[in-house]
């Protein structure tokens, strides 16, 4: 073996053992507590979201759910759901009244939009 060769771990090494060795470093430990820290904020913005649509539409979730046809209840935990169907969260948004629903995301640097009414039609025709 040349010195520029890389080393081989002489052992097997659990990889709770790893981690535990890697988070003993306190700035390591402290990055990761703050990677933990910002995507628990970004869920809590993503359950936010709807209810920030709903609110500046000026409308309670009983108000909501009627144009649905479900109970209030319903919309609540519509809002703090993780993930949903595209149909749903269409139905949602022109519930609020939204004039426009739609999706953009960026694909190796291109932008494409995805028009939730498109995919509610396809869904119901």
């Amino acid at each position: 073996m040349t010195e520029d060769a890389p080393q081989r771990p002489s052992k097997f090494v659990r990889g709770n053992d790893h981690l535990d060795r890697l988070l003993s470093d306190p700035r390591l430990a402290a990055d990761v507590a703050e990677a933990h820290t910002a995507a628990e904020e970004m869920d809590r913005v993503h359950a936010m979201n709807l209810a920030m649509i709903r609110k500046a539409a000026q409308m309670t979730q009983t108000e909501v759910a009627k144009k649905l046809g479900v109970g209030q209840a319903a919309v609540s935990r519509l809002e703090s759901r993780e993930d949903m169907l595209l149909s749903t969260l269409y139905d949602y948004l022109t519930a609020t009244g939204a004039d426009t629903a739609s999706i953009v995301v960026t694909v190796h640097g291109r932008r494409i939009e995805l028009d939730l009414g498109t995919v509610r039609g396809a869904r119901t025709a």
